[in-house]
């Protein structure tokens, strides 16, 4: 493509013919600011926060939807743009509940951040009637107080391209519009998946998780709760941004001896259960693949996914692996083999999860993950959001802490157990020990490369034991609903596909820390967190699952083997179909 040369508060540049304004200027080192637009996914020009002027023009242009041409002349910060992007953030906060010092966005707002950096210096001055709202708190894993909702549509966006849900999108007109699902259903009477991606997106506090934080800090301090927590693959490498860290850092020492000063009587890793999940699900996939019955096999980690199978795509729920997630193994073990060994009992045993999902809140109170009768597997579910508030409000100096080990008989996990928290993860991990159980022969290069990376479909074919198998990898809903459709089609034909219900896989859950659209316009969190998680995995001494000595151990003295009579009643599951409306 040629380019065009354009000169930019009087600076000549050349950029790409068919640039928007906005990126010729971030490519010139010029940011201009926004609040509706999201990079490949919204781009409306409705704020007009991004308005710049262009020599000839007749009024200020939206930046972010404006091509450039041939010797177009461009001013970013003129008097007229900077008090017209004023009077815009002025008009935005007449309508908007004014709580900052109480929000949990405060500090991490991006109105906020533009009202301090515009100079805003009377946050009333268009002060009048506001459009009427209640706050709706209906779903299991998220609040909506429209107040807060400034209609940049970032929300609705995210839900129809990328996940394919479409629950939520503009309601009614002119000064009573407000974001809603159809007919004003609350949203936990819809098809939300519980996903969270709409929460991450959100430029203000419109959108958060339910806290449950109190919840846990409640437990805690009961005497008569042995309190124990595991953490997720992808909480370490999302919990050092909370405090300052670069995007991606793996923390995962300072993240246990913060969990140990909280007061958890055991900090283990879900690592650990990814193993066991990665023993159950390759050995129901080698059975599966011999018999050639319900293929393709199709991951059922994301509960996201499943909650989208569920309600979209019930002809594949055969075709789901029956394995629990491995938060959901994790809970199952805890209140079984782990009560049995300790000699708690199980009812006072309380199950802490610390995951980068929202959806796990929904998993968490399924009706099918209660491996002892009359308790869920798991008692409460926090996001990475809610462990940073926690530790924060607790007072604990996280980044001064020194390096801590998870707790036996659940704190070693397999690389292969860390990459679950990247796309294309679970596939490598369960490739790895499908091979060698195979094959009987050792893998030598570990890497399956082909399913790595964070495009949103990625096919491979590997032939092992001189079978050839055919795989797929999709993240994002959207995603998912093209693979899908052409297995249905029959215009594609996969032995094993990974679905993830978030873009990238959970390194971007709906419950990671918020990052604004400024840098998430301008750097793939999704890669940068999967390379910390990559290196993790070369990194660690045991890198199978299968090799994995505690998993041995737990097969040895509890479940017999992978697939056993024992390892279903209390490590599989069930599926049910849902209504799409």
């Amino acid at each position: 493509m040629a380019d065009v040369n354009i000169k930019i508060n009087g600076k000549e540049c050349s950029v790409p013919a068919g640039s928007t304004i906005l990126q010729a200027a971030r490519m010139s080192g010029i940011e201009i600011p926004t609040l509706c637009y999201l990079k490949d996914i919204n781009a409306i020009g409705a704020c007009r926060i991004c308005v710049v002027e262009v020599k000839g023009a007749r009024s200020l242009v939206a930046s972010c939807v404006f091509p450039v041409n041939e010797g177009m002349e461009i001013f970013t910060n003129t008097p007229r743009v900077i008090e017209s992007r004023k009077t815009t953030l002025e008009l935005l906060l007449s309508n908007h509940k004014k709580e900052c010092l109480t929000c949990v966005r405060s500090g991490e707002c991006e109105l906020q951040k533009l009202a301090r950096d515009y100079g805003l210096d009377n946050e009333n001055a268009f002060a009048g009637v506001k459009t009427k709202s209640v706050i709706d708190d209906s779903a299991i894993h998220m609040v909506r107080d429209n107040e807060k909702c400034i209609l940049c549509r970032r929300c609705s966006a995210v839900c129809e391209k990328l996940q394919s849900v479409a629950v939520i999108g503009a309601n009614a007109r002119g000064f009573d519009t407000h974001i809603g699902s159809p007919f004003e259903y609350k949203l936990g009477d819809t098809s939300c998946v519980s996903c969270g991606q709409c929460i991450n997106v959100c430029p203000t506090g419109a959108l958060s998780e339910k806290d449950d934080t109190q919840k846990v800090f409640d437990a805690l301090n009961d005497p008569d709760k042995f309190v124990i927590v595991q953490t997720a693959p992808a909480v370490r490498v999302g919990l050092g941004e909370e405090f300052g860290y670069p995007i991606g850092s793996v923390v995962t020492g300072k993240m246990i001896s913060a969990l140990r000063a909280l007061g958890f009587d055991k900090v283990f890793d879900t690592n650990f259960s990814a193993d066991l999940t990665i023993m159950e699900e390759a050995t129901e996939f080698i059975s599966r693949y011999t018999e050639k019955k319900n293929l393709p096999l199709i991951t059922s980690c994301s509960p996201g996914w499943i909650n989208y199978c569920e309600h979209y795509y019930p002809e594949f729920i055969d075709n789901l692996s029956t394995c629990k997630s491995p938060q959901g193994m994790f809970g199952s073990v805890a209140k079984t083999y782990y009560a049995q060994k300790t000699g708690i009992d199980p009812k006072d045993i309380f199950v802490v999860s610390a995951m980068p999902c929202t959806a796990k809140k929904y998993e968490a109170q399924r009706k099918d993950h209660t491996a002892v009768e009359g308790l869920y597997d798991i008692d409460a579910v926090i996001t990475v959001r809610e462990l940073a508030r926690m530790i924060k409000k607790s007072g604990i100096l996280f980044n001064l802490l020194e390096d801590g080990e998870f707790d036996a008989p659940f704190g070693l996990g397999s690389g292969a157990g860390t990459i679950f928290g990247a796309t294309g993860g679970v596939m490598e991990a369960a490739l790895r020990t499908a091979y060698e159980t195979l094959t009987k022969e050792e893998l030598k290069d570990l890497e399956f490369t082909d399913v790595r990376g964070v495009e949103g479909i990625k096919e491979a074919a590997y032939t092992i034991a001189g079978n050839e198998i055919k795989v797929a990898v999709a993240s994002g809903l959207a995603n998912a609903k093209k693979v899908l459709d052409m297995v249905k089609s029959g215009e594609k034909a996969y032995d094993f596909i990974e679905i993830m219900a978030c873009p990238g896989g959970c390194v971007n859950g709906g419950g990671q820390p918020i990052q604004p659209a400024s840098v998430r316009n301008n750097c793939d969190i999704r890669a940068l967190r999967a390379a910390g998680l990559y290196a993790d995995d070369r990194n660690l001494p045991v890198r199978k699952s299968h090799e994995n000595p505690d998993i041995k151990r737990i097969y040895e003295e509890f479940f017999g083997e992978p697939n056993s009579h024992k390892a279903h009643e209390i490590l599989h599951t069930g599926y049910t179909v849902k209504s799409k409306y």
